[in-house]
Formats: C-alpha cells, structure tokens, sequence
C-alpha cells in the first residue's frame, strides 16, 4: 500500500502551547491531517506524555479508546489520535503501514508541548505501529529526532503480516482486500481503506523488535485472543532475546475492548517506571540509516 517509503516523514505543524487539553489537526509529512486530542494529566508540569495508538476500525473518540486514555490519565498527560482512514482523521487506512507516520506525528506533537519523555502504547494494528515506529525510530536514539520514544507497549498485536488462522483475522482479510469489504468497512466500520497491496511490504513487527533495545518494550496478550493466538506475544517476545517483559493476561480477549481498567492502570505504572532503564546507547539499527521522518 505505499507510494514510497513507509513513513517519510511526520512532522506536527503545531505550534508548542501551553498545558491545557485541547484539540488540533495534526499533519504528517506525506500530508495528511490527523485529528488529535491533548490530556495534560494529574499535573500540568509532568515530564511523562503517553501516546495510545488504537486498532483498526477504531478512533480517538471510541468509547474503549476514552476508557483507556482516562486511566493514563491519572497518571501522565494522554494524547491520543485517529489514525489515517479513521474518525475525523484525512487519508486512507493502510492497516499499518504508513500510520508510522501518524504516530510520528503525535510523539513530536508531546515533544513539541515539552515532554522529556514519551511512550506509545499500541493496540492490535497500533501494537504492530508501535513496534514498528520504534524501530525505526531506534537508528536515531539518543535525542536526535524529535519523534523517538522512551519505552513502547505493544498490547493484542501481531506479530506476523498476512496472519489468516483464525474466523477474525479470514473477515478482516476480506473487508480490507474485496471491494465490497472496504465498502463495509466504510458505510459499517466507519474505515476508508487503501484499495492497493502494500508495496513494499513493510518491516513486520517481530523483524522490528530486535531493533528497539535499548528502549524498554513492554509486550502485553490475552490468552484467550480471537484475532491472534498467544504463539505471537511469544514469538515478539523471544525477538528480543531478553529485551522485553511479557504479560500474558489470563481470560483476556482482543485489543482496548477486552483490557479493563486494572490492566490499563498497571501498564500506566509501567510506563511511569520505564525510563529508570532507558539509556542513551544506540540501537542495533545502523547508525546514518535513512528514516521517514
């Protein structure tokens, strides 16, 4: 589904302000506008902004997306973002693919407000766009791009492209590659989708995790997963060869609908933890690799 470079780029074109909720258009550098929304937290000076990037068919706005924003809430400043294709957001979804450039976006937008640190948190399609931001992100550790993170949360996603072993994943196959599936997606999910295949097909998640050390990487699934059996969250996990936690939650369903409040509250003090172990060393990308932003 790319026309170029997954991910050329994403810088937001506002302003710094001061520490107050608001809304604003966000805009990538492939030139798409992302509808955003800034929570400044329990307290306006915190130096801690958690980015929650939601899964397909989902947006900022999302009931489920709302629940998780307000735990985080209460323990860091929240932004939250429709990806490309959904919500009040411009563009087409590419299912994970440029959306890189959304998050991008939305981490220079926490950075540009004053934030020393950053973490994303991903669900489903945002768990594998998260992943994969970070990567990428990863050739530039060390404050050298505005769009880097401090620690990443990877929550239901995948961990291969193309995965159709399950009834869930043979719909979502069908609603994103048959035209009368993007019309339902469209007129029932509220999604516009590419109508074109990925070219070239993008970095996948677990080729992207062995990039992301030093950056803490929390790796969270439910056991009882309809979309992806637990053989994923394992797979990214041993990816890292030790540099990830994992929580294999017991009873747990798919993505924002099936995390409650307490798993979203333990993620959050995870992610208030993480920076004690973030370092400045560089990542296993090359150094001087060309990145999309």
């Amino acid at each position: 589904m790319s026309s170029g470079p997954a991910g050329q780029v994403a810088r937001s074109s506002v302003r710094p302000i001061t520490r107050v909720q608001r809304s604003a258009t966000l805009r990538t550098r492939d030139g798409v506008a992302i509808d955003a929304l800034y929570e400044p937290g329990p307290a306006p000076d915190t130096d801690l902004a958690i980015v929650i990037a939601h899964g397909f068919t989902g947006d900022r706005d999302r009931p489920h997306v709302r629940r998780a924003a307000g735990v985080f809430a209460e323990a860091a400043a929240v932004i939250t973002f429709s990806f490309r294709g959904h919500g009040a957001s411009g563009g087409l979804s590419t299912v994970g693919d440029r959306e890189v450039l959304d998050l991008a976006a939305a981490v220079e937008w926490a950075r540009s407000i004053g934030h020393a640190r950053v973490v994303t948190v991903g669900f489903s399609m945002g768990g594998s766009v998260v992943l994969r931001h970070a990567a990428m992100a990863g050739a530039m550790h060390g404050g050298r791009t505005e769009a880097r993170v401090d620690a990443v949360v990877a929550v239901s996603a995948p961990a291969r492209w193309f995965y159709r072993g399950t009834a869930p994943m043979r719909r979502l196959h069908w609603v994103v590659t048959r035209p009368v599936g993007r019309v339902v997606g469209r007129v029932g999910l509220r999604t516009r989708i590419h109508p074109h295949e990925w070219d070239p097909v993008p970095l996948s998640p677990v080729e992207s995790v062995p990039l992301i050390a030093p950056t803490p990487l929390l790796i969270v699934h439910g056991d009882r997963d309809p979309y992806f059996p637990v053989d994923h969250p394992r797979m990214l996990a041993a990816a890292a060869r030790g540099g990830a936690e994992l929580w294999l939650e017991k009873g747990m369903g798919h993505a924002e609908n099936a995390a409650d409040d307490a798993l979203h509250g333990r993620i959050a003090e995870w992610a208030t933890a993480s920076w004690t172990s973030a370092t400045a060393e560089g990542s296993a990308t090359a150094e001087g690799e060309e990145l999309p932003w």
